[in-house]
Order: C-alpha cells, then sequence, then structure tokens
C-alpha cells in the first residue's frame, strides 16, 4: 500500500496547521502534520492518564523541531533529519514551525484522538 502525502485525508486544518491523518496500515495510522511553533498539545491531553498521551508514535521531522515532554520529567527534542520513536506517557511542544510524517498504533491513537475533540469540543 502506498499513499502520498497530499492524499492523506484532512483531519483538522486552521491558520498554520494541517493535521492530515489515515488508518488502515496494518495496524497503524499513519499521519503528516504541519504545526506552527508553540503548538502545546498538553491541554488537549487532560482526562487521559497522567493527562498525557499514552500513544507510541514513530516518525521523521521533515522541518522545525519539537519537543517531548515524558511521564517520568525527561525531555527529549526532535528535529529536522531526524527518525523518532516517542514512547507512551509524553506531551510535546512544537518550538519550531513543524512538518513530521508518524506512525502510531491505530487502537491507542484513536482513544487518546477521541480526548483531544473532547476538549476542543469544551474550548469553543
Amino acid at each position: 500500500m502506498k499513499l502520498k502525502k497530499e492524499d492523506i485525508p484532512v483531519m483538522m486544518e486552521a491558520p498554520g496547521t494541517v493535521m492530515r491523518i489515515q488508518a488502515g496500515f496494518g495496524d497503524m495510522t499513519v499521519a503528516y502534520h504541519e504545526l506552527p511553533k508553540g503548538t502545546d498539545f498538553t491541554p488537549l491531553l487532560k482526562g487521559l492518564c497522567n493527562d498525557s498521551c499514552h500513544c507510541p508514535h514513530w516518525g521523521y521531522i521533515f522541518q522545525g523541531a519539537f519537543r517531548f515532554i515524558y511521564d517520568d520529567g525527561t525531555e527529549e527534542i526532535f528535529e529536522a533529519g531526524d527518525v523518532f520513536y516517542a514512547p507512551a506517557g509524553h506531551t510535546a511542544i512544537v518550538v519550531q514551525d513543524l512538518k513530521f510524517l508518524e506512525f502510531s498504533p491505530t487502537t491507542e491513537l484513536n482513544e487518546v484522538l477521541k480526548n483531544v475533540g473532547e476538549r476542543l469540543a469544551e474550548a469553543t
């Protein structure tokens, strides 16, 4: 199976933000996201265990950088050119305008996205 990033359905679009997501890569979901500096996922994870993302992610950073903050307090910066793995138990903050490709287990990701949707609905 192959898919061009432009053919991945847009899940959310806002100024400076395009989030594309497609399930069906085995048990994985592929995402291609463009996010502006300052995007902070922390408020969207409230209500999950430890108020953090319990879904692991594998990916590649094309442009920019973001900081992962893990439940144990450690931090890691992923930047352009990095192939990354972020284990469950984290949040993330974009530190430079970001473009990245990511693969995540569909079941866990859907649980996180459901929570994110609920937080966004509360904010509007």
